[in-house]
């Protein structure tokens, strides 16, 4: 049995640190982002700037959180 919330923890830090460092990462090699770029049409107000990216990171925790969560509650249940 999986404990939701510290599933949901361990995936909202995974995608929302990971996005802080990818963007982090783009940002400083000047990269266009390419693909990345596109995410600003899903999480409102989010670029590839270092302000960007610490929005990122909050976006991203709240979404894993959320997916982790389910997932956790969708393996106990048919587990």
């Amino acid at each position: 049995m999986l404990k939701k919330n510290a599933y949901g923890l361990a995936w909202g830090l995974l995608t929302g640190v990971g996005l802080f460092l990818v963007t982090n990462y783009i940002v400083l090699l000047h990269h266009g982002g390419g693909t990345l770029v596109k995410i600003d049409q899903v999480y409102r107000g989010y670029s590839i700037t270092f302000g960007g990216s610490l929005l990122g990171l909050i976006y991203g925790f709240v979404t894993g959180y959320i997916v982790g969560w389910f997932m956790a509650l969708f393996y106990n249940i048919f587990a």
